[in-house]
């Protein structure tokens, strides 16, 4: 839980599956990826972002959504952490 995977090397993928854990890629086309419950990611301009969405049902949580963006410098920013919350990527907030 709240862990971090961090990664600087080009076309190289930073990854995490923990709650509330974050996924960060400074290198050239890398990806960041976090597929865990409230993940959070984030890369440089160029990089690849990967984020899961969960839903809580009847008790168990469940993947409802898995959605790959490039990190465009415009509509996604570089160096922001984004969550996947109802199908679109949203900057996190840190709630």
């Amino acid at each position: 839980h709240r862990s971090a995977a961090t990664n600087t090397g080009h076309r190289s993928a930073a990854t995490n599956t923990g709650y509330s854990s974050a996924a960060t890629n400074t290198g050239k086309e890398g990806c960041a990826i976090s597929l865990g419950i409230e993940g959070r990611a984030m890369a440089v301009v160029g990089g690849w972002l990967t984020l899961a969405e969960w839903k809580e049902i009847n008790g168990e949580w469940h993947r409802i959504d898995v959605q790959t963006v490039k990190v465009d410098g415009e509509t996604i920013k570089p160096d922001v952490f984004y969550q996947l919350r109802g199908g679109k990527f949203c900057e996190w907030t840190g709630e």
